[in-house]
């Protein structure tokens, strides 16, 4: 299963990006043997300023078709990760080719995405900079391969 992560905001080079890269590696390395992967990041941007309305139409864009689409989201359901794991493996066992991870903008998700949405997940009551929601992420993903693969990186 093919994963998505469609993003507003162009990550420039810094930390985040290296956290980002890094869990990238990870993850496309542990969990291409467990069917998921490649990871693709897709960084968009409203260029002409139109608002939520106008990022849920980019954001479309570049959801491939058929894809589940999970929103990432204060109103979203909080997982453990290994409930995290389970749901991405769910996701893969029931055939689905492509997940799309969508973080809007400054502003949120534009309701008329969020109703798109086949789920949706919180990191907590606490809003997240884009880019740090970007990282943390990416290092659930690369988690979720491992608890799959059976490997000691998650510790309870």
């Amino acid at each position: 299963m093919r994963v998505h992560i469609c993003a507003m905001g162009r990550l420039r080079s810094g930390p985040e990006a290296t956290l980002i890269d890094d869990y990238t590696t990870r993850f496309d390395r542990s969990g291409r043997p467990l069917g998921l992967g490649p990871l693709t990041i897709h960084q968009l941007e409203d260029k002409k300023g139109g608002g939520m309305k106008a990022e849920a139409e980019i954001i479309s864009r570049a959801i491939p078709n058929g894809a589940l689409i999970c929103t990432m989201d204060e109103r979203g359901k909080v997982l453990s990760s290994p409930d995290f794991a389970n749901k991405l493996g769910d996701w893969r066992d029931n055939g689905r080719q492509d997940v799309a991870f969508v973080i809007g903008g400054a502003d949120g998700i534009d309701p008329s995405l969020r109703a798109q949405a086949d789920f949706s997940i919180s990191f907590g009551k606490m809003v997240w900079p884009h880019m740090l929601a970007r990282a943390m992420l990416t290092e659930q993903l690369y988690r979720a391969a491992s608890i799959l693969g059976g490997s000691p990186y998650h510790r309870v």
